[in-house]
């Protein structure tokens, strides 16, 4: 499936972050914590962590704030040469920290961003694809507008024209598809395209069209079949990947992992994290672990989804949107117990 000398492309929206500090809530906040990070570019910087090259694919405005994210980028490893500068705004979003019982709490402010403006045939996908291996982008991006969901359709056909593997995060995110379509009426068509999915079984057949099932996950051969059913439909997918989260409270998460391929079904064992420092990011960091995972570890996909579980488990951990664990910090993490020791 990947070469050893792989390139992994990835597409999609980057944003402003704006936060109270210290768990503070909007209305007490007297000022805002500004950081970058988005969904397809925390991926990248996961693999760019691990030594994997990576580029980022994007729009940002062509202002001294679009010069930030290009900065952010760039501080990660990740290549930017290929992001648009167009436009007048970034999308951003403010982020109320929770904390014990108090939910945290997400405001949108993306609407005419730069990304959301993007057009098909305004990108060289023959000079981006140069090289590639691996293609990713989430739902998150089809879910802007309608000529970014047009976009990402060009996108995920020059990568599947040119055998490139194709990997998708179906992030759902109820609040952004405000142009007139609903999932069900655009993955579809993106989706079937696609040989790696992250998504757990109800969110797949939602983004599908398709009745809502509310699977046991316990029962191995009823996991097996669904995904089975999601494979029938989308004949492209080998892979499924999905994280089990039990979120006890805003600080206190249990985190599982799961992989399935070839008819085999692997699983991480749930493990705890508590107190939770971020959370933002953290399907991300698994993502961008799987990703690692099926290349690294391609004889051992046990050992795949413990990386990915581990990634995501150390992201709670760390502040920002990306997260910044080294591979060795990962290995270390599946090799312990998951206790926490000073590094001497």
């Amino acid at each position: 499936m990947f070469s050893k000398d792989h390139k992994v492309v990835t597409f999609g929206e980057i944003l402003g972050r704006l936060s109270p500090p210290n768990n503070l809530r909007f209305s007490q906040a007297a000022n805002l914590e500004v950081i970058y990070g988005g969904g397809e570019f925390n991926v990248a910087a996961s693999l760019a962590n691990y030594g994997v090259r990576a580029q980022f694919i994007s729009a940002v405005p062509n202002n001294a704030i679009g010069d930030c994210v290009l900065q952010t980028v760039r501080s990660r490893n990740v290549g930017a040469k290929h992001i648009l500068r167009q436009g007048n705004r970034l999308g951003l979003y403010f982020l109320e920290h929770g904390a014990s019982g108090r939910n945290s709490a997400v405001v949108y402010d993306r609407a005419h961003s730069a990304m959301s403006e993007v057009q098909p045939g305004q990108f060289d996908w023959e000079a981006i694809f140069k090289g590639a291996t691996v293609f990713h982008w989430s739902g998150i991006t089809p879910a802007l507008s309608q000529s970014a969901a047009d976009t990402c359709l060009e996108a995920v056909q020059e990568a599947a024209k040119r055998g490139i593997t194709i990997s998708t995060d179906l992030n759902y995110r109820s609040k952004l598809w405000k142009y007139g379509k609903q999932p069900k009426e655009v993955m579809p068509a993106l989706l079937k395209y696609s040989n790696i999915i992250l998504a757990d079984v109800d969110t797949a057949m939602f983004m599908l069209g398709k009745a809502k099932i509310n699977p046991d996950y316990s029962k191995e051969d009823e996991v097996k079949a669904h995904f089975d059913n999601i494979i029938k439909l989308l004949p492209n997918v080998h892979t499924i990947g999905m994280t089990f989260r039990n979120s006890v409270n805003a600080s206190h998460q249990k985190i599982g992992g799961l992989l399935y391929k070839d008819g085999q079904l692997y699983r991480e064992r749930i493990k705890e994290i508590t107190p939770v420092v971020d959370r933002v990011g953290t399907g991300d960091a698994f993502m961008g672990g799987l990703l690692y995972g099926l290349i690294e570890y391609k004889d051992d996909l046990q050992k795949a989804v413990s990386f990915a579980t581990a990634a995501c488990v150390i992201k709670h951990t760390i502040f920002g949107d990306v997260n910044r664990a080294s591979k060795q910090e990962v290995i270390d993490f599946m090799e312990s117990d998951g206790s926490a020791l000073v590094d001497r």
